[in-house]
């Protein structure tokens, strides 16, 4: 059995933390310290989606400890997205995200601040990341300066995905300094991402 503290941790944090210990063949079962009964439920709701057995035990209102055990099940098989298409003998993804917004949703803004970073965090961890992430609006902040996201983008960057910043937007909110991840575009090329794109997630 391991043990990951992730107290302190945004979702979609734990989970995925937990995922990745429970992939290798050698580990039977893990403990999760979280903070918050949000982190629980999702712990919850994964091991139950996989067929573990997961008990929680409630040290105080900001204090749990989860442990999910496999019972022998091996793990999920992880696939790459399966939208790809082939040039030259090799195969490249055709998954693009667009995001129009420095938030996520409508409603609390600060909330929305919070489900876009774990949004952009997940795309880190995705076996297969995305071709391009397209940022346009107040997203454009998300790739400045001062941007608590910076640190997923460059990984995205690292894995191979594209990070792109409309041109307008940032000449919009006086950004034309402070690009931090990837790289600005016009509309036209980002017209012809999208119109390449086998897939495309609009956030």
């Amino acid at each position: 059995m391991k043990t990951i503290d992730v107290l302190g941790k945004q979702c979609p944090v734990p989970v995925i933390e937990a995922k990745k210990i429970l992939a290798e063949q050698e580990t039977d079962a893990v403990l999760v310290k979280v903070d918050n009964s949000t982190a629980v439920q999702n712990l919850e709701r994964m091991a139950g989606g996989y067929g573990y057995t997961c008990s929680c035990t409630e040290h105080s209102p900001h204090f749990y400890e989860v442990m999910i055990s496999k019972n022998g099940k091996a793990p999920p098989e992880v696939k790459a997205n399966e939208s790809k298409v082939f040039h030259g003998g090799e195969s490249f993804n055709r998954f693009a995200v667009v995001i129009g917004s420095n938030a996520m949703g409508n409603g609390a803004e600060e909330l929305g601040k919070i489900l876009i970073k774990g949004f952009i965090y997940s795309l880190t961890e995705l076996p297969s990341p995305p071709q391009c992430v397209i940022f346009f609006n107040s997203g454009a902040y998300l790739t400045s300066d001062g941007s608590n996201t910076l640190d997923d983008l460059k990984k995205l960057e690292e894995k191979g995905t594209e990070i792109l910043t409309c041109g307008t937007c940032i000449n919009y909110f006086g950004l034309q300094d402070k690009l931090a991840a990837g790289r600005i575009v016009n509309m036209y090329e980002i017209t012809e991402k999208l119109a390449c794109a086998g897939t495309v997630v609009n956030i």
